[in-house]
């Protein structure tokens, strides 16, 4: 390891130009902020808690005891794979950068498509999953137009943020990890303390509150998780401002999982042990709200929801983050709409300014569109996971013919193949489940997205869109054609 700092930066920056680009944006994030960045999108005190009532509806206890844990195994071999790839391309692009570098342009433009809407409606999920929290606890009836204009309020938080702290939004994010490690801390202590607690056998209780066949329920209950376990890539997305990338990215990615997985079990447990009359419970607005004000009083309870918020801001924040480096990378390749401005810099504050700005808008119609919050985590799910699993697809493929010979320094060596198997069997099994009853506006729309995402590409980018400046992709493809100088 250099122990010169400037000869290390100067070492990342030469790494990312033989890739292909300059280095723009601000290096100063260490392996804890580029870890805390993906454990604060993930954020166990988000999408657990924004979908604790969702699981237990529809699963019971039952999804908390069993299906965190399958579903944190399976997530931790995607997150693998993808820990590998970031490990030999460290660049902002990510998951776009190398499918488009072993796969091809095409391949690279879907990716980059499927994972900026994902993004998007990850945005989306948590920021108006925070509204609907917000609103709850000052008591204003959902039902009546409150939660918009907070939602909006929200977003336009982040965005200030993302626009002039650069600095300000790397350092909330290393104390947003510590934040969620204390939080759930706090939580925890004040549940074994003060809550009367059920039998462990509680735990694998099954029920459901809605009118389908349990094994179904339970099924449809595991996007409280799945949809909680997202957004890690973003340790990918921030490798540019990130120092010594090949190793810090791909442990930001892998640990971010593997710790949520930890901790977030053990808040799962000790909230659903702290369930009283689990009938009123799940028929309750808030389910997670109703628990802790039952169990530990509204006082008590109130101020423990109000440490969840403080998580979910700082959730939303990190999102925001990592969905405006997706599409100034994909910008800086000319792969949208105006992105000789989406690709611009602020001189100032170093920061991918108008992306920033984009990210929040249309993270604020997605919401406008999908109107239900269930909707939403679903889309975002769909979209993240088929962005995730193209990528490792390509990956493995261009392992097996030799295109991609050298790898980094974090890889999977002989176990690559079956860690790459299951991964891809993972988000094809998530594909199908999460546009089923009742996610169907999800699927629709996720059919739809696709469906215009073909139409742009055929009539618009197929014969100018050519991909990253350095590609492995074989000759044929379209990638393989020299791209713009930058």
């Amino acid at each position: 390891m250099d122990n010169d700092p400037k000869h290390a930066l100067d070492a990342d920056a030469a790494q990312l130009q033989r890739l292909g680009y300059a280095q723009q944006l601000l290096r100063e994030m260490g392996g804890f902020s580029n870890f805390a960045i993906s454990f604060s999108i993930i954020s166990i005190l988000t999408g657990a808690v924004t979908l604790y009532g969702h699981g237990l509806r529809f699963g019971g206890p039952f999804v908390m005891a069993v299906g965190w844990p399958l579903v944190a195994v399976m997530t931790l071999m995607v997150a693998a794979s993808l820990a590998q790839l970031a490990s030999s391309f460290p660049t902002a692009g990510a998951l776009y950068h190398w499918a488009a570098m072993l796969g091809g342009a095409r391949v690279g433009f879907f990716t980059a498509w499927l994972n900026t809407i994902g993004q998007f409606a990850v945005t989306a999920g948590i920021d108006f999953g925070l509204a609907e929290f917000v609103a709850d606890m000052l008591g204003f009836p959902r039902e009546r137009g409150y939660v918009l204009p907070l939602y909006a309020v929200i977003l336009l938080s982040h965005a200030v943020l993302n626009h002039v702290g650069v600095r300000a939004v790397a350092l909330l994010n290393n104390l947003s990890a510590w934040y969620h490690v204390a939080g759930v801390a706090v939580l925890i202590g004040a549940l074994v303390a003060f809550a009367p607690r059920q039998e462990l056998g509680f735990l694998f209780t099954r029920f459901t509150a809605e009118p389908h066949a349990y094994h179904y329920g339970f099924l449809i209950g595991l996007l409280q998780a799945q949809w909680t376990f997202t957004g890690y890539d973003a340790s990918a997305h921030v490798s540019e401002e990130t120092k010594d990338p090949t190793r810090n990215a791909p442990w930001g990615i892998f640990l971010s999982v593997a710790v949520s997985a930890v901790v977030g079990y053990i808040l799962l447990v000790g909230v659903t042990l702290a369930i009283g009359d689990l009938s009123a419970t799940a028929a309750a607005p808030n389910p997670f709200l109703y628990v802790l004000r039952e169990s530990l009083g509204p006082a008590l309870g109130g101020a423990l929801v109000w440490i969840a918020i403080g998580a979910m801001w700082f959730c939303g924040l990190s999102s925001v983050t990592s969905n405006s480096r997706m599409l100034f990378a994909f910008a800086r390749d000319g792969g949208l709409p105006f992105s000789s401005h989406l690709a611009s810099v602020s001189e100032r504050f170093r920061s991918p300014h108008v992306a920033v700005w984009v990210s929040v808008v249309a993270a604020f119609l997605v919401a406008i569109w999908s109107g239900a919050y269930a909707a939403m985590v679903a889309l975002s799910t769909l979209a993240l996971y088929a962005s995730y699993a193209v990528p490792v697809w390509v990956g493995w493929r261009a392992r097996r013919d030799g295109t991609w010979a050298h790898r980094g320094p974090w890889d999977l060596g002989r176990y690559s193949s079956i860690v790459n198997a299951v991964a891809l069997v993972w988000c094809a099994a998530i594909m199908v489940l999460f546009v089923l009853p009742p996610n169907e506006l999800a699927g629709y729309t996720f059919a739809g997205l696709l469906l215009l995402l073909v139409g742009y590409w055929v009539f618009f980018q197929r014969h100018t869109f050519v991909g990253p400046k350095v590609t492995l992709a074989p000759p044929a493809s379209a990638a393989a054609q020299p791209g713009p100088g930058t």
